[in-house]
C-alpha cells in the first residue's frame, strides 16, 4: 500500500512539472500584449524610409549605409535597431547632435527630429553641397531644406519631396518614388 502511494505522489509531481513547463512555454504568448498604435507608426515609418533610402543613389554608393539620426524624435524607436534593405545592405543608425563636426563624413542620411531654428540653420549649411538625404520627421521643414518630409498619421505615413533640395544634393532619387509622394491619402 505504501508503494501505491509513492507512485502517486509521484505521478502527481511529475504531471504538476509539466503543468509548469507547458505554462512556461505559453506564458510569452498569452501574457503579449498587441502593438500599440504608437509601435505601429514607428514600424510604419521605419518602412517608409527604408523605402526611401533603398531608391536613393549617391555618387560613390556606400557598402553599408550610415543613417544619423538628429535631435529628438517621436517615430525612431524601430528605426534605430538597425536593419538591411532589400538589396542586402546594412543599414547602421546613430544619434549625432546637430553640430557634430563629421557629419558629413559619418552620414549618408539624415533623419531629423526637432530642431531650433538655429541648429537646423547649422545642419543644413554644414550640408550644402554633400551627398547627405535627409528626411524630417515633422512636415514643416519641407521647404526649409529637408529632401523628404514625414507626414505620420493614425492610419498611414506618406512624404512629401522638396524637389529643390533634391536637385542641390547630389542624391539621384529614383522618380518613382517623386511619383509616389504626390499620392494623397484616400478620404475618409
Amino acid at each position: 500500500m505504501n508503494v501505491a502511494v509513492r507512485s502517486t505522489a509521484r505521478s502527481l509531481s511529475w504531471r504538476r512539472m509539466l503543468l509548469v513547463a507547458v505554462l512556461c512555454l505559453l506564458a510569452p504568448s498569452v501574457f503579449a500584449q498587441s502593438p500599440s498604435p504608437a509601435d505601429n507608426r514607428a514600424q510604419a515609418v521605419t518602412q517608409v524610409v527604408l523605402g526611401i533610402l533603398s531608391y536613393a543613389r549617391w555618387p560613390t554608393e556606400p557598402a553599408q549605409l550610415r543613417l544619423c539620426i538628429v535631435g529628438p524624435t517621436q517615430y525612431t524607436d524601430d528605426l534605430i535597431k538597425g536593419t538591411t534593405q532589400a538589396t542586402g545592405r546594412p543599414v547602421v543608425v546613430r544619434r549625432l547632435l546637430a553640430d557634430h563636426p563629421d557629419i558629413v563624413s559619418a552620414c549618408d542620411a539624415v533623419y531629423i527630429g526637432k530642431l531650433s531654428v538655429d541648429e537646423r540653420t547649422r545642419l543644413f549649411t554644414s550640408l550644402i553641397g554633400h551627398p547627405v538625404l535627409s528626411i524630417s520627421e515633422g512636415g514643416d521643414q519641407c521647404t526649409v531644406g529637408s529632401l523628404f518630409c514625414l507626414r505620420v498619421g493614425d492610419e498611414q505615413v506618406s512624404f512629401e519631396v522638396n524637389l529643390d533640395s533634391v536637385a542641390r544634393s547630389g542624391v539621384r532619387i529614383h522618380p518613382s518614388v517623386l511619383q509616389l509622394s504626390r499620392r494623397r491619402a484616400p478620404a475618409p
